[in-house]
């Protein structure tokens, strides 16, 4: 029998991240958003929500879906661990090195994780018609009758306010936010029905230069002041958009001869 990977069902931003009735909470991961496909004959297609084929950039999760996975559909987050936090640069970069040795040696030294939270595709059942708790249920069972092991790992799931709130503590290593799924809801591919709330921390900082054209700002050159009263480096900005690059350098003042 043949399948295809249906089209991942989507987020929509919610305000706030308090857990909505009738639903549960899953943790949302600092990673590349990934479906993984494993047929009764053997083949094995790891693809990224555009559809990009992602399965040479990723061989340890080839190589695990053969020894552990039956036909089975899977969806998740990709992820590379770095020290005590996820390091989604670290994938950016196993992506340039798409097959071949590269893929292998980056493998070696910066293995992902398949943090997986839905099932599509289930020994020749197709279950995305399912309400999302007999999903997760089925998730579950999967894991526990296959054995699933690292590099796989299943996504927490409650349905516990105060549990879901502790999650939020988790940005620091890597955490995004929360996701909303109502238990009743089927698999609805391409539609944005799963709820996003993302965490965003601000800070102060000074801006102390900027790369570009005066007049249209690609990026700021951020500093805080440290006891000594200097202005060390502390980061910069992603490029902006062109609209706000010019925004912004409306803003700013030129510091003077005495800048740091």
């Amino acid at each position: 029998m043949t399948w295809t990977l249906p089209e991942p069902m989507l987020t929509a931003p919610v305000p706030g991240p308090d857990l909505p009735p009738g639903a549960a909470a899953e943790p949302k991961w600092d990673g590349y958003r990934a479906q993984l496909a494993r047929w009764a004959d053997g083949r094995v297609l790891l693809r990224s929500r555009q559809g990009t084929d992602m399965t040479g950039a990723f061989p340890e999760i080839r190589a695990a879906a053969l020894a552990q996975l039956p036909e089975a559909g899977l969806d998740g987050e990709l992820v590379v661990w770095e020290g005590e936090r996820l390091a989604f640069e670290r994938l950016q970069q196993r992506l340039a090195r798409r097959r071949g040795t590269g893929a292998l040696a980056a493998a070696s030294t910066w293995p992902a994780h398949l943090v997986v939270f839905d099932v599509t595709h289930l020994g020749g059942t197709d279950p995305t018609a399912w309400p999302y708790v007999r999903r997760r249920a089925a998730l579950e069972a999967l894991f526990a009758d296959a054995g699933l092991v690292a590099p796989f790992t299943l996504c927490p799931s409650t349905t516990d306010l105060a549990t879901a709130r502790a999650w939020l503590a988790w940005t620091s290593a890597g955490l995004e936010g929360l996701c909303f799924k109502r238990l009743t809801e089927p698999y609805r591919p391409g539609v944005r029905g799963w709820g996003k709330c993302k965490v965003r921390a601000t800070e102060d900082a000074i801006v102390g230069a900027f790369t570009g054209p005066a007049a249209a700002l690609r990026t700021l050159l951020l500093g805080r002041y440290d006891a000594e009263g200097r202005l060390p480096f502390t980061g910069h900005t992603t490029t902006l958009p062109q609209s706000a690059g010019r925004a912004v350098a409306a803003l700013l003042t030129p510091a003077g001869p005495a800048h740091p």
